[in-house]
């Protein structure tokens, strides 16, 4: 009897599909009409379109407030996250999972009040993600209040009389906190706010992104000056701007309002991803070869 033979023939590899806007569109967004936001979810989109990023390989993470609702409006991995604790989360995200890229979505609220502190403590430690911080000037989700960023004189509920607290600098406190990637755009120059993400994404480190994000509810017409569609003026960072020079990046951020806009300050050292990973290697590489007895029996000795 003759030996049979099988042939295998060879499978076509399938070409890993294409992710189109369609498929990272989720929920239909909730935002007043005319609120900035929209347009920063539009160049969103329009970013994980262009890198082509699978689905599951991205995390989006956000605090409370209108801008926090972000993860419910891309389909991909989401987490709608307590008020101002958005950043310590996704550190934990980043941290034990490296093959994914992490992105956090907030407000001025958000993130530089009640979330002040993380934001210092993540852009210290120097976590491995890329933060949009929607700055609109007020408390738009509890219906006008006095926000960090408010200028002096703002009239909301809680200050009728206006404002008298000098408000934050986001751009001066990202670079005394030590965030290694400080940029400042607005939701009505598009092109502007994509090229601001891009290098955010493509920075190693903490990138954080000021985004001016108007609400037309109860603060309309707060950034007429920064929009020549109003009159106004978007003035980009000098060409001539060494953005690893400090304090060239903190005189630019004094500038009145409007301001600058581009490319504060980038700088490279070691993330905590990448520190926290050598001291785990370190670690392991002094118990290597050992059972997992031998370990627990030796850690258990010292408590002697």
């Amino acid at each position: 009897m003759s030996e049979s033979v099988i042939e295998t023939l060879p499978v076509a590899s399938a070409a890993p599909r294409k992710v189109t806007r369609k498929d990272l569109t989720g929920e239909h967004s909730t935002w007043c009409p005319g609120c900035g936001d929209f347009s920063v979810l539009a160049l969103y989109l329009k970013l994980l379109e262009k890198r082509q990023f699978p689905q599951e390989s991205v995390a989006n993470v956000a605090g409370i407030g209108c801008s926090s609702r972000f993860p419910y409006f891309v389909q991909t991995n989401g987490v709608h996250y307590i008020h101002g604790r958005a950043l310590p989360f996704a550190t934990g995200i980043s941290l034990t999972r490296p093959d994914l890229h992490v992105f956090v979505f907030g407000g001025d609220g958000d993130g530089f009040s009640i979330g002040g502190n993380h934001t210092t403590h993540t852009a210290r430690k120097n976590v491995n993600m890329t933060y949009v911080v929607m700055d609109n000037w007020v408390y738009g989700l509890t219906k006008n209040q006095t926000s960090p960023t408010s200028p002096l004189g703002s009239k909301t509920k809680t200050d009728i009389w206006g404002s008298v607290d000098q408000p934050i600098n986001p751009i001066k406190q990202l670079l005394a906190a030590g965030a290694t990637f400080i940029a400042r755009t607005s939701s009505t120059n598009p092109n502007h706010l994509l090229q601001m993400m891009e290098a955010a994404v493509d920075h190693e480190g903490f990138g954080v992104i000021e985004c001016l994000s108007e609400c037309v509810h109860f603060n309309p017409g707060s950034f007429d000056a920064a929009s020549p569609r109003t009159n106004g003026k978007f003035e980009l960072i000098p060409a001539s701007h060494d953005v690893t020079d400090e304090e060239a990046a903190y005189k630019l951020a004094a500038a009145p309002f409007p301001g600058y806009f581009g490319i504060f300050y980038k700088s490279s050292r070691p993330t905590k991803n990448k520190l926290e990973a050598d001291i785990i290697t370190a670690q392991q590489s002094k118990t290597q070869g050992k059972q997992d007895w031998e370990i627990m029996q030796a850690s258990f000795g010292k408590m002697k």
